[in-house]
């Protein structure tokens, strides 16, 4: 798996736009690719301009095809001029079998 946390400083003055940009980026991603397990953005409750993404890929190979696909480089495009900063921190999960937990209980 690929676990990964972007954390990100958006504009203030985009940061509307940006979150309509960022959902419809996430919706897409998670709804069209098989190997995408989660994109999931959040922002801080003291600065909304301060965005994460958790972000779960099946493998390698599944986030290199993520950042090839139409609905990414649309983003990617987009907020190019919004993001102030872009931190991506590779993560590994201590315990990997948790998840299948996790997600099954999202929606009860």
């Amino acid at each position: 798996m690929v676990i990964r946390i972007a954390d990100l400083q958006i504009e203030p003055a985009h940061l509307s736009a940006y979150k309509q940009l960022l959902t419809k980026e996430a919706t897409e991603s998670v709804r069209l690719e098989t190997g995408v397990i989660c994109i999931f953005p959040m922002y801080d409750q003291q600065d909304s301009t301060r965005i994460r993404i958790l972000e779960i890929y099946g493998n390698r190979q599944a986030y290199e095809s993520h950042l090839k696909t139409p609905h990414f480089l649309q983003y990617k495009g987009a907020v190019s001029d919004m993001v102030i900063s872009l931190e991506l921190i590779d993560m590994k999960a201590l315990d990997p079998e948790i998840m299948t937990s996790i997600f099954s209980k999202v929606g009860h």
